[in-house]
């Protein structure tokens, strides 16, 4: 019998789900919520090496069924599933601000409906295919995709519901079945996803999933010789234990891993626009992969630049993820408020000037305040460690090419922004920045179809359009001798 629970009116099973059924465990593990740390929101089943194998067998069977399946009738199922979305976003965005403390206007308004937007774009990427086919060397030639197998997707905490569709869709699109292992701080909108793919008539196995804690059950999943793919996103650290259980099986493996992106601010630009998106960084406290989180300012407007981001940072409010006139919502757990906070204690003994936050909000709450930070040393840990946390940094530049040097002298290459009215700038900055994409004048606008990833520790392959099918598939080349077939 499932073990489902109320929250604030939503129904929310506390069990895996293998096989289309719902599996408990009897060990459990505790979901909090941020807006309220001493609310313990559930006792979610925690997932052991039974758990796995069960999950492997059934995904396994479940990808017999749905690899046979034509184009045309997996993307049916999924469109049903983005219909059903769309059908439940109140509920899904209440979970998730609860579980995982986003504002609950960009859950319900963009970052929810996002997740059917996957679906259906993946669903129509894969029926619009056009298999390569040429004539050469006497033969007829196509290459085909070919469903691989299983996939197993480790999501990260934050947004958490979007996450595991966009990653989870194009499995699916490919043939794949799919074992999902949400965040072990966020899991319940995902546990609501399995709600709705039995709704959405999925056959039995094609998706699972699987909860707990990453270094127990999820290190058993990548480690699964009988897994295809594996598709993580979340830290570098924990992407090199994943990799080098992926690599002993051969498993291909793609990480997306965060980001230290620039926000490269030319003095032609109009500066009000320029500053509310810098202040716009510390959106979801900073939680964010893309965030620009290195603000590099023409050193000609540095003063003015500065006075207006303090200016508009002091009015920032932090509050309620339920308020829709909150601008800084709470951190995800204490763990990661402390880690946060350590950041910037360390920066202040490291000589780094803080020139606005810099303190935890209230002792008992997990608000910590927008925070920037000059540093001494281009090589401060401040600028060259993630943080993911409203902590940004400010230095200058003086030329294009100094620019591009601060802006490539990380490690990380997700994202850039780079804002200028000069279109020669633009092409110019824009090119040399490495990173998997850089937006001019514009952030986060994002074409489903176009390749997402990272350059450096920033990750490894690339999600989006036929770049994320191609990932959960086997690719033949199928070659016949002209003339050598009858009728």
């Amino acid at each position: 019998m499932s073990n489902r629970i109320s929250i604030k009116g939503v129904k929310v099973s506390m069990d895996h789900y293998i096989n289309g059924k719902r599996v408990s465990s009897e060990k459990k593990f505790t979901v909090i919520n941020p807006n309220n740390p001493s609310e313990v929101l559930a006792e979610v089943s925690r997932g052991d090496e039974e758990i796995a194998k069960l999950a492997v067998s059934a995904a396994r069977e479940g990808f017999n069924v749905w690899s046979e399946m034509s184009v045309d009738g997996r993307a049916s199922i999924m469109h049903r599933l983005a219909d059903l979305i769309e059908s439940n976003v109140d509920d899904i965005s209440l979970i998730e601000c609860l579980d995982m403390g986003m504002r609950h206007e960009s859950l319900r308004n963009r970052v929810i409906p996002r997740g059917a937007r996957n679906f259906r774009s993946y669903a129509d990427i894969a029926k619009e295919y056009k298999p390569r086919k040429w004539h050469s060397n006497t033969t007829k030639n196509e290459i085909q995709r070919m469903p691989s197998g299983i996939s197993v997707i480790i999501t990260p905490w934050n947004a958490p519901f979007m996450l595991s569709t966009w990653k989870c869709a194009p499995a699916l699109a490919a043939g794949n079945s799919v074992i999902l292992k949400p965040a072990e701080w966020s899991p319940l909108s995902a546990s609501l996803l399995g709600d709705l793919i039995d709704e959405a008539g999925f056959p039995a196995g094609v998706f699972n999933i699987v909860q707990g804690i990453g270094e127990e059950v999820g290190a058993i999943l990548v480690s699964d010789p009988n897994v295809n793919r594996v598709s993580f996103t979340g830290s570098p650290e924990a992407a090199r234990h994943i990799g080098k259980s992926a690599a002993e099986n051969i498993t291909p493996f793609t990480g997306e891993l965060g980001g230290k992106s620039p926000l490269i601010i030319f003095p032609d630009v109009d500066l009000e626009v320029a500053v509310a998106k810098a202040v716009g960084q510390f959106d979801d406290s900073g939680q964010i992969c893309l965030a620009g989180t290195r603000l590099l300012v023409h050193s000609s407007i540095k003063k003015e630049f500065l006075n207006r981001f303090l200016e508009l940072t002091a009015e920032q409010k932090l509050g309620s993820s339920f308020d829709d006139e909150t601008e800084i919502t709470p951190m995800i757990h204490p763990d990661h408020l402390q880690s946060v906070a350590g950041f910037v204690d360390r920066a202040r003994i490291n000589g780094d000037k803080v020139l606005c936050g810099g303190r935890v909000f209230k002792d008992d709450k997990l608000w910590y305040e927008p925070t920037l930070i000059e540093p001494v040393s281009n090589q401060s840990e401040v600028v060259q460690k993630e943080i993911f946390g409203p902590v940004l940094t400010l230095q200058t530049f003086d030329t294009e090419s100094e620019a591009i040097e601060l802006a490539n002298s990380t490690e990380y290459g997700l994202a850039g922004m780079l804002y200028t009215k000069n279109r020669g700038i633009a092409e110019r900055v824009g090119r040399a920045i490495r990173a998997g994409t850089v937006w001019v004048n514009c952030f986060l606008i994002r074409d489903l179809t176009a390749p997402f990833g990272g350059f450096g520790l920033s990750g490894i392959g690339r999600e989006g359009g036929d770049y994320g099918i191609d990932f959960h598939s086997d690719l033949k080349t199928f070659q016949i001798l002209d003339d050598s077939l009858s009728e």
